[in-house]
């Protein structure tokens, strides 16, 4: 449908030569420069899926994978979007399965506490990231001793990058 086609007009700013985009919207009274969105702020002026990228936990292939699953046009503003699309997308964030989103495609995949799989976003990243490396600590599993200890954890060298702490001096011969 045309009316839901969002141009960009470069219009030349002639106090300071430089080129700035204008945004023309079929709709320009029920746009929201700024969406709420699972506790995190979208810039509404962004396409959908890009400014679905802000919310931690969401990549741009699941956003776009999303917003397909929603019927949501991929090249919408997301300021354009109604609380009824708001709403189903983010009901597609919280139960991916349930849309028949593969299961490879969640970033949680087999939870280590109850096996189930399923897409952390928002703040449950940091939790269960956290839940994470706690278990680890607890099992004096050798990654968990790395974080522990403050090492780097996934095999990098660490013989002349990544020194923190303590730095030894240069003594001078008296």
């Amino acid at each position: 449908s045309s009316n839901l086609i969002c141009k960009y007009l470069l219009l030349n700013s002639s106090h300071q030569g430089i080129m700035s985009s204008s945004l023309v919207l079929p709709r320009a009274d029920q746009f929201v420069q700024l969406l709420r969105i699972l506790n995190t702020n979208v810039n509404g002026k962004h396409k959908v899926p890009y400014a679905l990228r802000i919310i931690k936990g969401i990549g741009r292939r699941f956003a776009i994978l999303c917003c397909k699953i929603a019927q949501v046009d991929v090249n919408r503003r997301a300021g354009d979007l109604t609380e009824a699309e708001i709403n189903k997308i983010s009901d597609i964030f919280a139960k991916p399965t349930e849309y028949g989103v593969p299961k490879w495609f969640l970033n949680r995949q087999r939870c280590i506490r109850d096996g189930t799989w399923s897409q952390a976003y928002s703040n449950s990243v940091d939790t269960k990231l956290r839940e994470d490396k706690e278990r680890m600590k607890k099992v004096r599993k050798h990654r968990g001793l790395r974080h522990f200890w403050g090492l780097k954890v996934k095999g990098q060298h660490s013989k002349s990058t990544g020194r923190t702490g303590k730095t030894l001096g240069v003594t001078r011969k008296k």
